[in-house]
């Protein structure tokens, strides 16, 4: 038999929104192992200021199973279609997995982006002192330090993105990361 189809390997799931604890939930009583990566945010409401453990990720969720196993995520409410590559499920490299692991487990800083930044791309800043300043990116230093030309005064900033979150808005350069 092929050991890619008994081999087991992560993949990325689609759930239905804010479906994401309860899929991690059948998927531990149908014995598949499952991981939901989670961070704790502060969340205010009229009354009250209230830690909450939420989804890392909105709507994903990771599955490890052999590919001959794969229709039977399927059989999960709230699933809806695995993270494709060139039409077949994407499987996603244990290291990568362990990587999320480790960073949640150690309380270490992180963030998610939703795109990846790549040199010439155009951003619009959408939190954080800069909101709503555009700027071109002309070099990527770390994970939160960009370079860019926010105008053609010829000046460019070297700007610590730690506190600011941003967009893409050229569409052609973004990629799903």
């Amino acid at each position: 038999m092929n050991s890619e189809k008994t081999e087991n390997n992560w993949y990325a799931l689609y759930t239905r929104s804010r479906t994401e604890k309860k899929v991690f939930e059948q998927f531990s009583i149908a014995g598949i192992e499952s991981y939901l990566p989670m961070k704790k945010e502060l969340r205010q409401w009229s009354d009250r200021k209230k830690w909450v453990e939420m989804p890392l990720i909105n709507s994903y969720i990771f599955v490890k199973l052999p590919s001959i196993r794969l229709r039977d995520v399927y059989n999960i409410h709230g699933v809806v279609a695995f993270v494709n590559d060139n039409g077949k499920p994407a499987i996603i490299p244990n290291n990568q997995i362990d990587a999320m692991r480790r960073t949640i487990d150690n309380h270490l800083s992180f963030s998610v982006q939703s795109t990846q930044l790549e040199k010439g791309q155009t951003i619009k800043i959408t939190s954080g002192p800069l909101v709503g300043i555009e700027g071109e990116i002309l070099q990527i230093k770390g994970s939160k330090k960009l370079i860019i030309q926010v105008s053609h005064i010829g000046y460019t900033m070297i700007i610590d993105m730690a506190n600011a979150s941003f967009e893409p808005l050229d569409k052609t350069n973004a990629c799903l990361s």
